[in-house]
């Protein structure tokens, strides 16, 4: 018995030990098991005490009265399949008639509750059929990517979701996107995150980072082009419109539109096109977009109007020849000036971190869901890299990157240098790797001279 109490006692203090240290291994050693039963014995009067069960049909009521037998309960939804995951439960249910996949979401909060676990969300799968997912621990306190993820073409994972799954940046999905975050909110680590899952990919990346280049330039190995400044920016986005302009003859001249043509023949974009003749996707980055609309002259005026029509252009026409906007910044408003919001209804996908002001939040989410606005708003300082990301269809999910650090980052490039594509139409923009010992006196005469 001695034995016993003491074997015992060591599994009770190994088990608090690892909910304290490393609540994931706590998860898969206890947690699952005693989540899945909690939620099988609790199930139907959690249910009932939500407002989720119906009554029973008529007939069953008729035969009751029929054979004296007692009145049918109230149904919940039937379980149609409870999977643990190396997070939570995933619970697929069946709704019974007059039920809704809102009833499910209205008492996700009071279903965390009362089956004891950290949070809990639902989708629909299908007409009647819900998928509750459940997760156990705070995936996000401290972010680990599974081991294998769905790659293909033009799709990375760049974070995690709350819900344990992997948040994917599709770009054959949502072509453009919005990423917003005050200074020290992450968002250069999920920019980096984005770069790293893009190094493999048969993509050319082209980055535009007016802070001098000291975001972008350090991952210069994998860039076909660069630009540091206003000025540069502005004649590398005409290149940009210029090549959209090309690759859209290209595609016209092997539609070969006739009454003979097969529809499957036919090509709309750079994806319908054979692989040999299928020009290199690219994805532009723009770190800070603020600086490319502001102005103090007439001539900057000028600059920045041009600047901006060409970032409109090519977030209206860019997607079919496969050009691909992601637009950064910490401030993100109306004034900003003219073409601005014209831009920001071209970026399906949003992406906010921590905000210093409501409008930034207001113009990545007010015409999505005012929801995801209150919670862009509510990220703690503390959270670095915690961010809520939406889309066009309404729905938004908190979600948070992987720490990926400068030299990671760098030495991923580094690595996959030689699938830099070289693009004739930005080859005046590729940017120049030279060794810090060539470029450190250069820098040092021009702060001298100034």
């Amino acid at each position: 018995m001695t034995a016993f109490t003491v074997a015992l006692v060591l599994v009770v203090a190994a088990a608090g030990l690892l909910r304290w240290r490393r609540p994931a291994w706590y998860w898969l050693a206890f947690g699952v098991t005693l989540a899945a039963l909690r939620v099988l014995v609790r199930y139907r009067s959690v249910m009932d005490a939500c407002g989720l069960t119906v009554p029973p049909a008529r007939w069953r009521l008729a035969l009751a009265r029929a054979t004296n037998r007692p009145i049918p309960e109230p149904r919940p939804p039937r379980i149609r399949r409870l999977r643990p995951t190396s997070t939570g439960l995933v619970l697929r249910l069946k709704l019974r008639p007059g039920q809704d996949v809102f009833d499910i979401a209205a008492a996700s909060d009071r279903l965390r509750h009362s089956f004891s676990m950290f949070g809990v969300t639902s989708r629909e799968v299908r007409s009647g059929v819900v998928e509750v997912r459940m997760t156990g621990y705070d995936v996000l306190k401290r972010v680990q990517m599974p081991a294998e993820t769905e790659t293909r073409a033009m799709r990375v994972p760049v974070a995690l979701r709350e819900d344990g799954s992997v948040h994917y940046r599709d770009y054959r999905a949502i072509p453009h996107a919005l990423t917003l975050g005050a200074t020290e909110s992450g968002k250069s680590v999920y920019q980096r995150n984005l770069v790293a899952g893009l190094a493999p990919l048969d993509v050319a990346l082209v980055g535009i980072d007016c802070k001098q280049g000291v975001e972008l330039f350090p991952l210069a190995r994998r860039f076909s082009a660069l630009a540091d400044s206003p000025d540069t920016a502005a004649e590398l986005l005409d290149a940009l419109v210029a090549r959209m302009a090309d690759v859209y003859r290209l595609i016209r001249t092997q539609q070969r539109i006739t009454v003979d043509v097969p529809d499957a023949e036919i090509a709309a974009d750079i994806w319908d096109l054979p692989d040999e003749l299928r020009p290199t996707p690219v994805v532009v980055l723009v770190d800070e977009v603020a600086e490319l609309a502001l102005y103090a002259t007439k001539e900057e005026e000028k600059r920045r109007d041009r600047i901006i029509t060409a970032l409109v252009r090519l977030a209206q026409l860019g997607r079919a020849a496969g050009i691909y906007l992601e637009i950064c910044g910490q401030r993100f408003g109306s004034e900003l000036g003219k073409g601005i919001t014209m831009l920001r209804a071209q970026l399906t996908g949003r992406t906010a971190h921590r905000l210093n002001d409501e409008t930034s939040a207001n113009m990545a989410f007010g015409d999505i869901s005012p929801d995801a606005v209150l919670a862009a708003i509510q990220i703690p300082a503390e959270m670095r890299g915690l961010a809520i990301a939406g889309d066009a269809s309404g729905g938004w999910h908190r979600i948070r990157a992987p720490h990926t650090s400068l030299r990671q980052a760098v030495n991923l490039c580094n690595r996959y240098s030689d699938m830099t594509p070289d693009l004739p139409e930005l080859a005046p923009f590729r940017p120049t790797t030279g060794s810090a010992t060539e470029l450190v006196p250069s820098v040092k005469a021009s702060l001298a001279t100034a």
